[in-house]
């Protein structure tokens, strides 16, 4: 009997031809479908995101017994992400690097997910993160700056965000080693499997 897993698959990338990020998350998705019983959700946040504002802040701050209507209605698609996420036994995030960083509808992403109460707690030893026993591949591309180099903000931010909800078992996944190589579905199989 094959195990049960709930993928979160997630894609940022703006470009949906040609897209490294996307291609290779989805072939990732794809062997995790093959070597188990997989429910895949679909979260693509390329075509944006609201920011939030001071109405959503006011909500989040407000207790949550003491919340209006119209609060939890701002929270709303916040409570959906965060949702997804603790449904979620693995995320795939497909994320290209733009100009050092990533992706502004990803960030609003993060933005959403980042609640106290929800997805971490404040203690007298600071935050600690409430989302746990989770997996995260992270499938990153970038034309010019080298994964896990000194200019390389994204991925380290992305694994900083994830110990800070709670999530550590977090794989880098360098789209440009897997694009298009007659290997690279074995090359994938062997990172699911270390």
């Amino acid at each position: 009997m094959m195990k049960q897993l709930n993928v979160l698959h997630i894609n940022a990338s703006s470009r949906y031809d040609g897209s490294l990020t996307r291609a290779v998350s989805t072939q990732l998705t794809e062997i995790l479908t093959g070597q188990y019983e997989v429910t895949v959700k679909q979260r693509d946040v390329a075509s944006g995101l609201p920011f939030i504002d001071e109405e959503w802040i006011n909500a989040n701050f407000t207790d949550p017994a003491d919340r209006s209507e119209a609060q939890k209605n701002v929270l709303t698609l916040s409570d959906l992400l965060i949702n997804e996420v603790k449904a979620a036994d693995v995320l795939v995030m497909a994320v290209p690097i733009y100009n050092f960083g990533i992706p502004a509808a990803l960030k609003a992403w993060i933005d959403l997910v980042a609640r106290a109460r929800e997805t971490f707690r404040y203690t007298e030893n600071g935050p600690v993160g409430l989302i746990e026993n989770k997996k995260v591949y992270l499938v990153m591309a970038s034309g010019g700056v080298p994964l896990e180099s000194d200019v390389d903000f994204a991925s380290q931010y992305l694994k900083f965000f994830m110990q800070f909800i709670g999530i550590s078992d977090v794989t880098l996944v360098n789209a440009n080693h897997y694009f298009e190589q007659p290997d690279s579905s074995e090359k994938l199989a062997a990172v699911i499997a270390a």
